[in-house]
């Protein structure tokens, strides 16, 4: 009896291994797809919000997840300059005598009225070094079958303490997801619209972002002309090439 106990206990703890193991391997494919080491692309920010139409436009580079530039160039932001050195992040424009640094609570806070906060764009670092993952099981979501991915955030210090991921079986995609508060309220939903391949790597091109504290409101990222792990000057994430 003992020995028949014993095997029933090795069987559900092999199987919970396999499920983990399972689930890393997802959410690393995620990584794999999704993370870069250099990103250089056009970019547009088309925020729909209380009935009105905001449409940004933008140059992006990023290396790893310690340095990026932004540049607007759309009339209504023309010179507006965002750098991120490592945990820092300042943000320059011509009515500004000076850079600003984006710190602490600001962080936080909407990227030129959009969706997405400041660490949403400028966080690089992959999910499996801040997240542990578990299947919570397979479901169909827009037409595809996908396994539906939990996870809880590692450190306390994560924007969002859980989140939930619906992953292409066929092709890794991630094609929708959900960030939640410690509480369990739902504060940004994020739907895929459109991937390209680079290489062994699948990259969104296209996709929406919609914060639950915001009625109303969605933001669609499209980047355009995106150059993938290519070498990226030290100049452009210098303090001389934000202005000021």
């Amino acid at each position: 009896m003992k020995k028949a106990i014993f095997l029933m206990v090795s069987a559900v703890m092999t199987a919970a291994t396999l499920q983990a193991q399972t689930a890393a391997e997802l959410l690393k494919r995620v990584d794999d797809n999704e993370v870069t080491g250099t990103i250089v692309y056009e970019g547009e920010m088309i925020i729909d919000y209380q009935n009105r139409r905001y449409v940004k436009v933008m140059k992006a580079w990023g290396r790893g997840n310690e340095d990026s530039f932004v540049e607007f160039t759309n009339p209504e932001d023309k010179g507006t300059k965002y750098l991120k050195k490592g945990p820092r992040l300042y943000v320059y424009s011509p009515d500004l005598e000076k850079p600003a640094l984006i710190s602490g609570h600001m962080l936080k806070e909407s990227m030129m009225g959009s969706d997405l906060s400041y660490e949403d764009t400028v966080n690089n670092a992959t999910l499996s070094s801040r997240y542990t993952p578990v299947i919570a099981g397979s479901e169909n979501y827009g037409g595809r079958d996908c396994w539906v991915l939990e996870l809880t955030a590692i450190n306390k210090t994560e924007s969002y303490p859980k989140q939930k991921l619906w992953i292409d079986k066929q092709n890794g995609d991630v094609i929708h997801s959900e960030q939640f508060a410690l509480s369990g309220a739902k504060l940004k939903e994020y739907t895929l619209i459109k991937a390209d391949v680079f290489g062994s790597r699948r990259f969104p091109v296209q996709y929406e972002m919609r914060d639950m504290l915001r009625k109303g409101s969605k933001t669609t990222f499209i980047m355009k002309n995106i150059t993938l792990d290519k070498p990226i000057p030290d100049s452009v994430f210098s303090q001389r090439n934000l202005g000021g």
